[in-house]
C-alpha cells in the first residue's frame, strides 16, 4: 500500500551556525556515523523524498542558558515550514521553568523534548518533579529512554514518573529502551506512556520488534527517524521490513501521531 501522509516523530534540526558541531557530537556520542546533514532544509528534502509529509522537530538544551535560545529557533523553523510541528525544550537546572513552559504554549509548540544521558539528569530526579506537573495534562514530553551505558534514562526510571503523574503524556523514544530493550516490560499499566521506532530498527530483532508492538498495542506507536542519525529513506525501509500489515502500518506511520497530536 502506498502512504501519502507519513509523520516522522522524532527529528532533531539545527541553526546553521552550529550543525556541523551539533551533528559530529551526535555522532561521537553514540559513535555511530552520521547519515545526514541536520538542517531543516536537508530533513524536508531527504524526507519528502521517501515519502514523508510532516516532522516533528526539535532540538536539546545541553545547559540552562540554551533553553530559551532554542525554543525560539524551533519556533522561528515551524512558522517557515507548515511541514514542521515543534517540540521545545526544557532543562533540570534552569530558574522558573514553570515561566517557560507558558512561553513554549504560546509559541505554539506542542511538546517538550528531554534527553536525559545529554543533559545528565535521572528522569526520575525529585527537581524535575515541579516540570511534571506543571506539564501534566498539558503537554507530551518526548524522553530519550534506555541506554545501557548510563543510569540516568533506564526504563525504570520513567515508568516511575508515569505512575507518579498519571496525566502527564510521555513519549519513550526507541521502543521505550535504547540497548536495554528487556527492561521495557516495566512500563505494563503505564497507559500514559507511548513508544517511537527511532535508532531501534537497525539493531533490534524484526521478531523482538513485532513483539513490544503486539505487547503494548499498536495504538501506543509512533514511526521515527532520529534524523540525522539515519536518513529517512533507511528507517522506511526497515519499518516496512517488519511485515506488520497495512492496518498496523497506517497506525503507526501517521493516524496515532494525528491524534496524538490533534494534528489537521
Amino acid at each position: 500500500m502506498k502512504h501519502s501522509n507519513i509523520i516522522d516523530m522524532h527529528a532533531h534540526i539545527f541553526p546553521e551556525k552550529i550543525v556541523t558541531k551539533a551533528v559530529g557530537s551526535i555522532g561521537e556520542f553514540y559513535g555511530i556515523p552520521m547519515r545526514a546533514g541536520g538542517l531543516a532544509e536537508d530533513l524536508l528534502q531527504r524526507g519528502q523524498a521517501a515519502g514523508i509529509s510532516r516532522f516533528v522537530v526539535f532540538s536539546t538544551a545541553t545547559v540552562p542558558h540554551q533553553v530559551q535560545t532554542i525554543n525560539n529557533f524551533i519556533s522561528g523553523q515551524v512558522a517557515l515550514h507548515p511541514e514542521f510541528t515543534g517540540f521545545g525544550t526544557l532543562h533540570r537546572d534552569m530558574e522558573h521553568p514553570e515561566e517557560e513552559i507558558e512561553r513554549i504554549c504560546s509559541l505554539g509548540l506542542r511538546g517538550v523534548k528531554l534527553h536525559p544521558d545529554f543533559q545528565k539528569f535521572e528522569i526520575d530526579d525529585p527537581k524535575m518533579d515541579p516540570i511534571y506537573a506543571a506539564l501534566e495534562g498539558r503537554l507530551p514530553i518526548l524522553f530519550h529512554t534506555g541506554d545501557k551505558r548510563y543510569p540516568f534514562s533506564r526504563p525504570e526510571k520513567l515508568a516511575r514518573v508515569a505512575r507518579k503523574f498519571p496525566r502527564l503524556q510521555a513519549i519513550a523514544a526507541h521502543f521505550g529502551g535504547y540497548s536495554v530493550w528487556e527492561d521495557v516490560y516495566c512500563y505494563d499499566g503505564c497507559d500514559n506512556v507511548f513508544f517511537d521506532t527511532s535508532s531501534t530498527l537497525f539493531c533490534m530483532p524484526k521478531e523482538q520488534a513485532r513483539q513490544l508492538i503486539s505487547h503494548f498495542g499498536a495504538d501506543r506507536f509512533f514511526f521515527g527517524t532520529d534524523y540525522p542519525m539515519w536518513e529517512p529513506s533507511e528507517e522506511l525501509e526497515r519499518f516496512f521490513a517488519l511485515d506488520l500489515g497495512d492496518d498496523v502500518n497506517e497506525k503507526i506511520l501517521w493516524k496515532n501521531a494525528q491524534r496524538f497530536l490533534q494534528l489537521s
